[in-house]
């Protein structure tokens, strides 16, 4: 497999035959049993191993994250666990195999290297498999527990920072992203005048969002804290996929785990965040970048997808992509977070009732 074929498609030789080859030569005792499991972004199986248990392995996407990046990750996810914070470490590998050029690296800053796999052009993190269900989220004791665990998992973060992966802003989330769809192929003519204009006028209003909090504290955070990302178990919930930690605000972690008419939200979000107030403090003024946040994903979703597009998972999974009433639905969706988060710069008082 030449570069270039690696670069526009990166997982063509990964059969499941190699996959398993890949994760023997990293010391994996694997006994033939493989299930990929859904993830877009890298390629993701479950894999039985000798003794009857399984492990997850994950195969990251050439070019996404540098391997410090990575190691951040690693790093983060072992310090979750150091403080029996319930998400799922990185495994050590055969250290015999661990990419040379890491040996350099800070280990008590990036973690060990020695979890991070390189075989053939693949890097690969091997984790225990750890089950459990989506979280019942309408249950205000689920949310408070999931609250508690997401202010024990920012206090963790605000140990050190991270000084490789992103910082979650307008800038890097935002313009990056609007001006990457701009020089695309993707946003078709007669679309483009308008989404601009709309895009502009949203990450100006997100600007003046994230202007509005006074001394915002960004710390190391889960980044995609999505239902999808948290299991429950009859111990409680733990979380999966630090794939896309961040440095960013807390409301982050919370704001995607809300769901229904705005009564329904705020009742979701007091839940959460009487459990967070539990364990430690929370800065209020956060809550007016929910909208804001929620517009920098809708246009950093859109560049994903073209970014990606030369995976041919992506129009097998995405084929309305980049068609015209694609764009006019994002025209529609950017007119709704503007209006949002023109009413949030201006929020009505709010009964003390209503939180109850």
């Amino acid at each position: 497999m030449t570069a270039t074929q690696h670069a526009t498609q990166p997982y063509a030789d990964l059969t499941p035959e190699h996959a398993l080859d890949i994760l023997e030569r990293l010391g994996v005792p694997v006994d033939g049993r493989l299930l990929q499991l859904n993830s877009y972004e890298n390629r993701v199986f479950q894999v039985g191993l000798n003794d009857g248990d399984f492990v997850v392995a994950k195969f990251y996407r050439p070019g996404r994250w540098s391997d410090a990046q990575i190691l951040e990750e690693h790093a983060f996810a072992l310090d979750l666990a150091k403080a029996e914070v319930p998400a799922v470490p990185p495994m050590a590998l055969a250290a015999d195999d661990f990419p040379p050029h890491l040996a350099h690296l800070d280990a008590h800053v990036l973690g060990s290297p020695a979890t991070l796999g390189l075989v053939g052009g693949h890097r690969v993190a091997v984790t225990p498999r750890k089950g459990g269900r989506g979280p019942e989220l309408e249950d205000p004791e689920v949310l408070r527990w999931i609250g508690r665990f997401l202010a024990r998992m920012h206090q963790t973060g605000d140990r050190r920072r991270f000084a490789h992966r992103h910082v979650l802003d307008v800038r890097s989330h935002g313009r990056a992203a609007r001006d990457s769809i701009a020089h695309s192929p993707w946003l078709t003519p007669e679309s483009a005048t308008r989404w601009l204009s709309l895009a502009e006028q949203a990450l100006e209003l997100c600007d003046d969002a994230f202007a509005r909090v006074p001394h915002l504290r960004m710390r190391r955070i889960h980044g995609d804290c999505h239902p999808g990302n948290i299991l429950w178990t009859p111990e409680g919930p733990h979380f999966v996929d630090l794939d896309d930690a961040c440095m960013g605000p807390a409301v982050q972690d919370m704001w995607m785990l809300l769901s229904g008419d705005p009564r329904d939200r705020q009742v979701q979000l007091h839940a959460l965040l009487d459990g967070y107030e539990s364990v430690a403090d929370f800065d209020w003024h956060e809550l007016g970048l929910i909208e804001a946040l929620r517009t920098l994903r809708i246009i950093h979703h859109s560049d994903w997808l073209a970014r990606r597009w030369h995976d041919p998972a992506f129009p097998a999974a995405f084929p309305w992509f980049g068609e015209p009433n694609y764009w006019q639905g994002q025209c529609g969706l950017l007119m709704q977070q503007i209006e949002a988060m023109r009413e949030a710069a201006s929020p009505t008082p709010v009964d003390d009732e209503d939180w109850d």
